[in-house]
């Protein structure tokens, strides 16, 4: 499953993600933590150190103001909510073409190198993680600037785990190995682990989860575009 840039009719989502600590890197003063107020509900974020060019860049855009007014664009129950297209500001969900053109400040539209590091940051439920083009487009799987998905998910028993654990390691040439604590997490709290070694997570909720639930529950339309506009209404870097 994809989680890209570009819009795709319907996913196939099921999966879920854990809480639990994730043993995030520290500056002097803490992790930069980011407040998102939301027409459902406020998402805190906490940004990790060992994404310093997606940590950097996420909150640089939180600061000049660039969340503030952007739709949750695609949501998927039992998946991950997503947001941060920059065309979505001045439009309604139904409105808003994810095939359409680039529009805007050029900026926004250029890719970050990858940063995954797995198995320290993993797709549990509640990991911020940066959206991207798919590897037929991307084979170095640089993230997108501007667009970024929370993850919900499901647990997986042990035969499931089994399962993800092959195609990730198909999809990353046998370089991703879950270990014994992250299969622990999917098994009790849950997450989408066929993303694992993929895309760069860089951050996870630390405030907020039961809106991150109620935005994943959302009625939507066969484009994943939520019926009702859930929208980003402020996002402010905190500490």
């Amino acid at each position: 499953m994809r989680i890209s840039t570009i819009k795709h009719a319907a996913w196939l989502a099921a999966t879920a993600f854990i809480l639990a600590s994730c043993g995030v890197a520290t500056h002097e003063n803490g992790p930069l933590r980011v407040r998102m107020r939301t027409t459902a509900g406020d998402i805190v974020v906490e940004l990790d150190d060992r994404a310093p060019r997606h940590r950097d860049n996420f909150a640089g855009l939180a600061r000049e103001g660039f969340f503030d007014s952007l739709l949750f664009h695609r949501v998927i129950e039992g998946f991950m909510i997503q947001g941060g297209d920059p065309r979505t500001r001045d439009i309604t969900g139904a409105e808003f073409d994810a095939e359409g053109p680039e529009t805007g400040d050029r900026r926004y539209w250029e890719d970050i190198e990858a940063e995954i590091r797995y198995p320290e940051l993993y797709h549990r439920r509640g990991a911020l993680a940066a959206a991207r083009e798919g590897d037929d487009v991307n084979p170095e799987r640089r993230s997108s600037r501007t667009q970024f998905y929370i993850v919900w998910g499901r647990a997986f028993d042990d035969e499931e785990l089994d399962r993800m654990q092959s195609r990730i390691a198909a999809a990353t040439r046998g370089r991703a190995v879950m270990p014994d604590s992250v299969r622990e997490a999917y098994r009790t709290v849950g997450g989408t682990p066929h993303l694992d070694g993929q895309y760069t997570v860089f951050g996870r909720v630390v405030e907020g989860l039961e809106t991150v639930e109620a935005i994943q529950r959302t009625p939507t339309d066969s484009l994943d575009r939520p019926a009702t506009d859930v929208r980003i209404l402020s996002a402010r870097v905190e500490r």
